[in-house]
């Protein structure tokens, strides 16, 4: 079946919130809408809609207009074998001794490697990016120096790839949570896939807001792989749910965020452990001492 997008820009999130909302009282609808802060600095948000039928260009004109965003650019995607095609380019990932693949590469897993099952759905880790690449590589090197959480958890955690490392390398139960209830829905059905029922318990929150995190705190170990604005703004929270002598290991910042992320955790008693990069993205590791 032969479908269509239609994405536009704008600078401010709550313009493309109600954009996003006007799109959805179209009719036709869309199947499907979403909102993105786009990963390059400015500040800017895209709004991408999906379609059965080619919109009407005219209608999405004067929606762009009214709402100052950048006209909508309407593409035609072919009909796809998606199931194929994942198979295809989500090749297995290795980060430290963690094997990140699909279920249909189960049989490539290296001897000795700690495996992470992670197919392609609608949330952000399998791996791939380099700020997971990152946050695992991280993990690993910390495990490797004999560091072991008591308590960890992993805020904003897509797929829980990260909460899943923790409880493959640790005894100890983990937290994640997502915004994001189809992430939180995603990170579960993970956690099952890899036998880890029980030892993740994934949650719906905007950061740490949320009773049983709230209780469970302060942690030894907490990930947040999210984007520098939502991580300068958990800053404060992080010093406060973050143990004495804990780590923060954070990502999703471009190497020209890198300061200024490094620069709002300090000013909440936290100090620069260490900083690697994966192609455009940086991954730091804080402790809070």
């Amino acid at each position: 079946m032969t479908t269509f997008t239609a994405f536009a820009v704008l600078p401010e999130r709550d313009l493309a919130e109600d954009l996003a909302e006007r799109l959805e009282d179209l009719d036709p609808g869309p199947y499907g809408v979403g909102v993105f802060e786009i990963e390059d600095g400015s500040g800017n948000y895209e709004v991408g809609a999906y379609f059965l039928d080619r919109p009407d260009d005219i209608v999405l004109d004067l929606l762009a207009a009214a709402y100052g965003a950048t006209g909508f650019v309407i593409s035609e995607l072919p009909e796809t074998d998606w199931v194929a095609h994942v198979k295809r380019e989500l090749a297995p990932v290795v980060a430290g001794r963690f094997f990140v693949h699909g279920s249909h590469d189960a049989d490539k897993v290296p001897e000795g490697a700690i495996p992470l099952v992670i197919d392609a759905a609608m949330a952000f880790g399998t791996g791939h990016h380099g700020t997971t690449l990152g946050c695992l590589t991280a993990l690993d090197r910390l495990a490797a120096e004999g560091v072991h959480p008591r308590n960890s958890v992993d805020i904003g955690c897509g797929t829980a790839v990260l909460a899943m490392a923790a409880a493959k390398l640790w005894p100890e139960t983990v937290l994640a949570s997502d915004i994001d209830p189809v992430a939180v829905e995603t990170a579960a059905a993970n956690v099952t896939g890899n036998d880890l029922a029980g030892r993740v318990i994934c949650l719906q929150a905007a950061g740490f807001a949320h009773p049983d995190l709230q209780a469970a705190a302060p942690f030894d170990l907490i990930f947040a792989n999210i984007l520098k604005g939502p991580l300068i703004a958990l800053a404060p929270d992080m010093g406060r749910f973050c143990a004495e002598s804990g780590l923060v290991i954070l990502s999703g910042i471009l190497i020209d965020q890198g300061d200024e992320v490094i620069a709002a955790y300090q000013a909440q008693g936290f100090r620069l452990v260490s900083r690697d990069n994966h192609g455009d993205w940086t991954t730091l590791v804080l402790s809070r001492t």
